[in-house]
């Protein structure tokens, strides 16, 4: 490595230690200042923020392994996360979520359900989930990020006591990292998390920029051209998927036939499925929420969400895009030959072009990017985590009068625990990828079935919510289970057939039982109470299965009126889905040199933003101004 591109890293890490601890005073002032930076932060500051916190490194990474490999197609295996999440959000779930006025998501389960036995069920076991989540994935960012940063970055730093390894290199590196993201992110809690992504997005878009820039210069149209074919250039597809390597590439074909996903028209269906019920469920209890209840108003909510979109997809996939073509021109050949191909060589395609492939002075701004979307993202989970340990249970259940610099302490305390116990996690390597996969597959299958019926269905209470998020969660354990023992089961048994199963396809299995869980304890137990719910009612307007309270809450304000949104949600649903895709086809397109087809995916979003700007945004504009006002 240049010491150019040392010098950029290390201004980098101070220039962002330095905004976080300089910004940090405002966190003091208690819990909502903290966690929510007052609701006082700027809805376009924090679409910012939100973005920059989904642009992490091993994203990255699994997004140039499959354009690498599947072409224009690769943007679908997006929808397994599901990134339409923030499409639904931007139409109708930021208000709702916003109009909550609470801190935390666990919390907004007591708006829900009351603060009885059963609210408290499922207040907890939402917290429990938030915590695990937000620990898992600390230890996925740990065991990431030091992989990461030891194949980049010429230093070996072992510990090593009395001939013993304490740490590998690695580690060494992700503790480092870890470290100095703790620090400002303690300190300052959402006003230096949300200050500190700022500044890392900036950083995450001009190298983005730049590598787009050098790889469009580098590579010429003939070299492009020669490596990829039509099919690797089309989103169409049939019932299964072929390799369309050709020559001496066709060992890629192989590796194609590998990967479980050759009934591609069943697994794009799987996903659609997964997509909108996980979609419509809403955020998961971490980042994402806080930013969505950090807004000012519930007008900002949504303008924040729908900014969060617009400022996220091109950029990411102008870098994600010029990788992929220095790497088609420059490794395919390398990879090809290679007697032991595997998906493993494809995931290590980000960092070998960066050490072999990029100018000096480029070369350390896109390290400082992509150490920008590791600190961004991992700051925010260690931001979110800690909420909902001090708000929803040391406040709640141990001590619920307290100094605000109190519940400070907590947190901060808090905060380094739940960093320490990702970070053990993380020593653990190799059992971290079937956790990870466990948390962000299994164990979010889990959460769907509740969170999709406690927004549309009255009847759904405390009770059905927590026996369907356990009754999810114990088929995720299951199935976590049989795939860490699959290499254990007689070979043509079924337990071994059930253990080869990929996780996508458990997906309905997970969410039938998890439904079930929810009908049962709803049924088999009383109602929420009528006034809870018409308070819910009255305060978030859902659209649903809402009749009796609506009926019930007419009778007391004759004035309320209904929510007949559902189709015109739908359709903006709709419309944003493509909106959103045309914005990760076009930089892959640019950078291709597929000019017909970007000018059709530019053509695309040009329409589908006019489309949402009379459909969605004037609709927003139109909230009434006593909802554009921060509730305190």
């Amino acid at each position: 490595m240049h010491n150019i591109d040392v010098i950029i890293i290390v201004l980098y890490i101070l220039l962002t230690l330095g905004v976080g601890i300089w910004i940090s005073k405002r966190a003091s002032k208690g819990l909502d200042s903290y966690f929510l930076g007052g609701k006082s932060i700027k809805w376009y500051y924090l679409g910012l923020s939100n973005g920059s916190g989904m642009f992490d490194v091993s994203g990255t990474a699994w997004m140039v392994g499959l354009l690498f490999l599947y072409g224009a197609k690769s943007f679908m295996f997006m929808w397994m996360w599901p990134i339409w999440n923030q499409i639904f959000i931007m139409v109708f779930l930021a208000v709702w979520i916003r109009r909550s006025n609470i801190m935390t998501g666990s919390e907004w389960i007591l708006t829900r359900f009351g603060d009885d036995r059963a609210g408290r069920a499922s207040h907890l076991i939402v917290a429990i989930f938030a915590i695990v989540a937000s620990v898992g994935f600390i230890a996925y960012f740990f065991e990431g990020v030091g992989k990461f940063m030891s194949v980049i970055l010429p230093w070996d730093i072992p510990l090593i006591i009395n001939d013993a390894v304490l740490l590998t290199s690695s580690q060494s590196y992700a503790l480092i990292i870890i470290f100095l993201t703790t620090i400002y992110t303690i300190k300052g809690g959402m006003f230096s998390v949300v200050a500190t992504e700022v500044l890392q997005y900036g950083i995450m878009v001009l190298s983005g920029i730049l590598i787009a820039i050098y790889a469009f210069v580098s590579v010429s149209d003939v070299e492009i051209n020669n490596i990829i074919s039509t099919e690797w250039s089309t989103i169409f597809f049939g019932n299964s998927i072929e390799g369309s390597w050709t020559g001496k590439l066709t060992a890629f074909n192989n590796l194609v036939d590998t990967q479980g996903y050759k009934m591609f028209g069943a697994f794009i269906g799987m996903c659609l499925f997964k997509g909108f019920f996980a979609s419509i469920a809403g955020p998961t209890p971490s980042y994402d929420m806080q930013r969505i209840l950090s807004t000012r108003s519930v007008k900002e909510a949504a303008y924040m969400s729908g900014f969060t979109n617009l400022i996220l997809f091109i950029p990411r996939y102008l870098l994600i895009a010029g990788i992929v073509v220095l790497a088609l021109v420059y490794l395919a050949p390398s990879l090809a030959a290679s007697p032991t191909l595997s998906l493993d060589d494809l995931e290590i395609i980000l960092p070998t072009v960066i050490n072999n492939h990029v100018p000096v002075g480029i070369k350390g701004l896109l390290l400082a990017g992509l150490l920008a979307a590791f600190m961004s993202t991992f700051s925010a989970f260690v931001n979110s985590g800690p909420a909902y340990v001090v708000n929803d249970i040391y406040k709640k259940y141990v001590k619920p009068e307290a100094e605000p610099s109190h519940y400070i302490k907590a947190s901060h305390i808090t905060s380094f625990a739940i960093v320490i116990l990702g970070v053990t996690m993380g020593f653990f390597a190799e059992s971290i990828n079937a956790i990870t996969l466990w948390i962000t597959s299994a164990l979010y299958g889990g959460y769907v079935a509740s969170n999709f019926l406690k927004w549309i269905w009255w009847r759904f209470n405390g009770w059905g919510y927590f026996w369907g998020m356990t009754s999810g969660l114990i088929i995720a354990t299951v199935q976590f289970l049989l795939d860490m023992n699959k290499s254990n089961f007689e070979v043509g048994s079924w337990l071994y057939h059930c253990a080869h199963i990929d996780v996508i396809y458990i997906f309905p299995i997970i969410f039938a039982v998890s439904l079930l869980g929810s009908f049962l304890g709803t049924y088999l137990t009383a109602p929420t109470n009528m006034e809870t719910l018409k308070a819910f009612y009255n305060n978030v307007r859902p659209w649903g299965w809402w009749h009796p309270v609506y009926k019930a809450l007419k009778i007391d304000e004759p004035e309320v009126t209904k929510n007949t949104d559902f189709k015109a949600d739908m359709l903006n649903c709709l419309v944003g889905i493509i909106w959103q895709s045309s914005m990760v086809l076009l930089p892959i397109y640019f950078m291709i040199r597929d000019y017909p087809k970007s000018l059709i995916a530019l053509l695309i979003f040009i329409i589908t933003s006019v489309i949402l700007k009379f459909t969605w945004l004037d609709k927003v504009r139109q909230i009434p101004d006593t909802e554009d006002l921060p509730n305190e």
